[in-house]
């Protein structure tokens, strides 16, 4: 008898061809059960990493002196039934369905792309980033190695609060 190969994970939506990113990280982590994207989501934003709330904070108050939109962080409210146009926290959803959450934050200096994709329990986050000018560049220095660090968090917390 031979064993069903897993589904696998669509394509992440990017924010322009990878040749064209100043920044592109993807993560994946296998989890004891299937989650849909949008309960991925909330799981994730429903406890939210120690210290993030300052951070947030800190990036708002640096920010702000160049025109940038303050953000204010996640406010970890849980979303049921998002739809394409409507926004989560300061992020606009772009594409929704069954297997992918695209989301997207985008100003005169950077565009963001998150890429929340499922494949039964297997779950990727793919970051993409373009910058505009040299302050979009700026603030990608640490921002890119910070972004790594906390996405790998938020999935082995998520793997840990499923059970495994």
């Amino acid at each position: 008898m031979t064993a069903l190969a897993a589904p696998a994970l669509v394509a992440p939506a990017l924010v322009a061809p990878r040749a064209a990113l100043v920044y592109y990280d993807q993560q994946r982590v296998t989890l004891p059960r299937p989650l849909g994207p949008v309960e991925a989501w909330n799981r994730i934003m429903a406890n939210p990493l120690p210290g993030m709330g300052l951070a947030f904070r800190l990036r708002d108050a640096i920010s702000a002196r160049f025109g940038v939109q303050r953000i204010g962080g996640f406010s970890g409210r849980k979303v049921t039934e998002p739809r394409v146009g409507e926004r989560l926290d300061f992020f606009l959803v772009e594409g929704l369905s069954a297997e992918q959450m695209v989301l997207t934050a985008r100003d005169r200096h950077l565009d963001v792309m998150i890429s929340v994709d499922v494949a039964g329990a297997e779950l990727a986050i793919t970051a993409s980033v373009v910058t505009h000018n040299r302050f979009g560049r700026a603030y990608m220095l640490p921002v890119a190695p910070a972004h790594r660090l906390i996405v790998w968090l938020m999935l082995r917390r998520l793997k840990a609060s499923l059970g495994s």
